[in-house]
């Protein structure tokens, strides 16, 4: 890691360790709660520091951070539970395709912390599979009518925008190939939008998931993202990278609980001596670290092998190569840290069963990292599918 990249870890490390980490109990407790005022303070300092919206380029209001240095920053915030570290924000990397009219209106507001932008894919009928959507966007004249629910809806505030994937049918404006999707940026105050429900779920994040429902919403056509027919296209290369960004996390979590699990394993004395001392926890721990260490090996080769493609001329078969490595980190990173979780409440015993506990948080919160942006079913089907087409050298250099 060179010297840059060292001191950016520096930067969020202490952040993380300093801020965020301090309030991590008690945002569980109540919950997933963090005061309003609170929220905005802690953006104010992100801000300062200078490491948000790394994914978009300074042109649009972003910091225009490479891949690697993301995978620094994600790898950071990971350590820390209850989504806070999301305060590090970073809107979606599609935005880039945004009209120089969306950026001012939507994609500078948002990277500067402004606005809240919130992606809306899954539905009750579509999760892994969002090629075909219930959901519909039906043009009016230079208007759009959407219709429909969007389930899962992650960070979705009241005064924020949605990116929302509907189906267009055979609209394409003549394209040779379309997906049939089409995005649109929506104001989640416009007539229609309704917020249907906020379900609780396994873990307790400052962020919500929530169900939208739309009815009979008109957007202009001003407000698509990219091209009518292409938003499955725009989609997958959000997901791709995201894949990337979330074994970073998992790496970050993994590294944290190791780290604290050691720690109590060295102060626990039992049948008159640290339980470190054991070989079943020394084996729990060197699983553990081995697995973390394979994991930020491949995100890192993974991150740098993305810069490379992006800092060229990218070609369709860089592109494929990418998003089977994306595939491989994302499965991997995200089963391991499930299993670094396990043996840490292990290592914890009843303490590990409490909210307060940090391995405890992490056991449940770390669930879901095999499921969001594509399950490990979906990653598993990627890389057979590629290492059919490209063998298996193309896929490791």
């Amino acid at each position: 890691m060179n010297a840059n990249l060292t001191s950016l870890q520096q930067t969020l490390r202490t952040f993380v360790t300093n801020d965020l980490i301090p309030l991590e109990v008690d945002v569980e407790l109540a919950d997933g709660y963090l005061a309003p005022e609170k929220r905005a303070a802690l953006k104010d300092k992100v801000r300062a520091l200078g490491v948000y919206s790394g994914s978009l380029p300074r042109s649009m209001g972003g910091t225009e951070r490479s891949w690697e240095e993301q995978v620094v920053i994600n790898e950071e915030i990971g350590k820390v539970t209850n989504a806070l570290g999301w305060l590090v924000w970073a809107p979606a990397i599609v935005l880039r395709h945004a009209t120089p009219d969306q950026v001012e209106r939507f994609v500078r507001p948002a990277a500067e912390g402004r606005l809240d932008i919130c992606y809306a894919v899954t539905e009750a009928g579509a999760g892994s599979d969002a090629s075909t959507l219930s959901s519909t966007a039906i043009r009016d004249g230079d208007q759009w009518v959407i219709n429909g629910e969007k389930w899962h809806v992650t960070s979705a505030f009241p005064d924020g925008v949605a990116v929302v994937q509907c189906n267009t049918g055979d609209e394409g404006n003549g394209a040779v190939e379309t997906d049939r999707n089409t995005l649109f940026f929506v104001p989640l105050t416009a007539p229609g939008v309704t917020f249907a429900e906020h379900p609780k779920y396994t873990h307790h994040l400052i962020d919500p998931h929530v169900r939208l429902v739309f009815e009979n919403v008109r957007v202009p056509s001003a407000n698509i993202l990219g091209a009518v027919g292409n938003g499955l296209g725009i989609s997958k290369e959000w997901f791709l990278h995201e894949r990337v960004l979330i074994a970073a996390r998992c790496v970050g979590a993994a590294w944290r609980l190791i780290e604290e699990a050691t720690q109590f394993a060295k102060e626990r004395v039992q049948f008159g001596a640290p339980i470190a001392e054991y070989q079943f926890i020394q084996g729990m721990l060197a699983d553990s670290l081995t697995e973390m260490w394979a994991a930020r090996e491949l995100t890192y080769a993974a991150a740098r092998f993305a810069d490379e493609v992006y800092s060229v001329s990218q070609t369709e078969e860089d592109a494929k190569r990418l998003h089977a490595k994306a595939a491989m980190v994302k499965l991997y990173a995200s089963e391991m840290v499930g299993r670094v979780a396990d043996r840490a409440v292990q290592i914890f015993g009843g303490r590990g069963y409490m909210r307060e506990n940090v391995a405890e948080r992490f056991y449940r919160e770390a669930r879901v990292e095999r499921i969001w942006e594509g399950t490990s079913e979906i990653q598993r089907l990627i890389i057979a599918s590629s290492l059919y087409k490209r063998g298996v050298e193309k896929l490791i250099d």
